[in-house]
């Protein structure tokens, strides 16, 4: 799906927290419960942020500062309360879900330097005649452009933390607005990026994508650099991280969380458009270094390239997908990408990306294949784009799922079914049997 032009002065821009959300041409209620508290007046027993128990999921950066797309935060905890006192980065009405064990979705917007009481007595899934303890607390941020800061986090007094194992295998996808979920409903929390790590089940992942970002390193719709700069850094390209860090943002450190198993790319809606000025030539040559990178972090990980799609025009008395050709698309040179990875001359001395200093180098160890290509022709129709351009929940739902059957069949992942609803606030039903 292209994106025109004239989104490019609100592409990287932050949805309104006041936005109002439709669903069957219906509004739906977002007066979230405020959980604000004055700690004072309870007794708690209280962590710092770089406490061993927590599991951070995604990017977080050296002041436990959330970026990109939903990120989260994961531990067990003992007793019935867990409060969280919000740091000064913390980007003030902040949307963010949390939940005990497997229950659903909570909402609450969080307020900068305040606490949020999240757990008590009345939470679901405490309240139980025979409650799992210790409970499992998950939290995730919704909005790819906001981002919390955790300060403390608290238990009740005389109650712990304890450490949640990781899952035993690992994705991470990387795109732009499509990817985090830009006009999804959730927002992140919607998107197909997160319905594929969490629909996997059994899965530790990471949505690592940003609005109007290129992969291209340059200038686009305001973002300073494309993803072959910024994927290596731990902020991602907005205003806050601008503040935050300036020209000089912190390098990710790798070594944080587990190595991917399997690394999805959906880049280049952007860079194909002719605002940001980005060649075919160059796109190419520099989606390979983003692919040598990603496999130099990640030597065991399979790496999916997808096809981009194309939104959908009224044609007469019916609807039709805009023709995807070397005018119009890169997905001809997405798909030149993954033939030269698969090409015997490659695998045979295989070339890496060096970051730091913005080099390549050949390996000196033959590789076995490792990219492939997800072609999305067809899997979306008219009615799966909103009017801005992006999937709609039920769009991204689709996506999702057809990766889950790709990944599921072409590397032999185990499905899980673990219970724990995915996108929230989708249980739509009928049970009226007749009109």
């Amino acid at each position: 799906m292209k994106l025109l032009s004239v989104l490019g002065s609100i592409i990287a821009a932050a949805s309104l927290a006041s936005a109002t959300i439709w669903q069957n041409d219906q509004i739906r209620i977002t007066d979230y419960p405020n959980t604000t508290i004055d700690p004072s007046g309870y007794k708690f027993s209280s962590y710092p942020p770089n406490a061993t128990e927590f599991s951070y999921k995604g990017r977080w950066d050296s002041q436990f500062t959330s970026w990109y797309s939903v990120p989260g935060l994961k531990f067990g905890f003992t007793g019935n309360q867990v409060a969280i006192t919000f740091g000064p980065n913390t980007i003030d009405t902040t949307l963010i879900a949390y939940r005990v064990d497997g229950q659903d979705w909570q909402l609450t917007n969080v307020s900068t330097g305040a606490t949020h009481l999240l757990v008590s007595s009345n939470t679901v899934g405490v309240n139980l005649m025979y409650p799992i303890n210790p409970s499992a607390f998950e939290m995730r941020v919704t909005n790819w452009a906001y981002g919390v800061q955790i300060a403390s986090v608290h238990v009740g007094q005389g109650e712990k933390l304890v450490k949640v194992p990781d899952f035993p295998r690992t994705l991470e996808v990387i795109g732009d607005s499509l990817t985090a979920g830009q006009y999804g409903t959730l927002e992140g929390l919607s998107s197909y990026g997160y319905g594929l790590g969490a629909g996997l089940g059994n899965t530790e992942y990471s949505v690592t994508a940003y609005p109007g970002i290129c992969l291209f390193d340059k200038l686009c719709w305001g973002n300073p650099h494309g993803m072959l700069y910024q994927w290596f850094r731990t902020s991602d390209t907005s205003s806050r991280a601008e503040k935050l860090y300036g020209n000089n943002p912190e390098w990710w450190d790798f070594s944080k969380r587990p190595a991917a198993d399997i690394v999805v790319i959906n880049l280049g809606t952007n860079d194909n458009n002719s605002a940001n000025n980005v060649t075919a030539d160059g796109f190419v040559a520099q989606y390979k270094m983003l692919v040598e990178g990603v496999h130099k972090v990640y030597p065991r990980a399979q790496i999916i390239l997808m096809s981009l799609w194309e939104g959908f025009s009224s044609i007469g008395n019916t609807y039709v997908q805009s023709t995807v050709t070397s005018d119009v698309g890169f997905v001809p040179q997405i798909y030149s990408v993954y033939e030269y990875f698969n090409t015997e001359e490659y695998l045979e001395n295989p070339i890496l990306y060096d970051p730091v200093h913005n080099t390549t180098y050949h390996s000196n160890q033959k590789s076995a294949p490792f990219v492939h290509y997800f072609n999305t022709t067809g899997l979306l129709q008219h009615n799966d784009i909103g009017p801005l351009y992006h999937p709609t929940d039920v769009g991204h739902t689709k996506i999702a799922s057809h990766l889950i059957q790709y990944i599921k069949l072409k590397f032999d992942w185990v499905l899980h079914a673990t219970g724990p609803e995915v996108f929230h606030d989708t249980l739509y039903w009928n049970d009226e049997s007749g009109y």
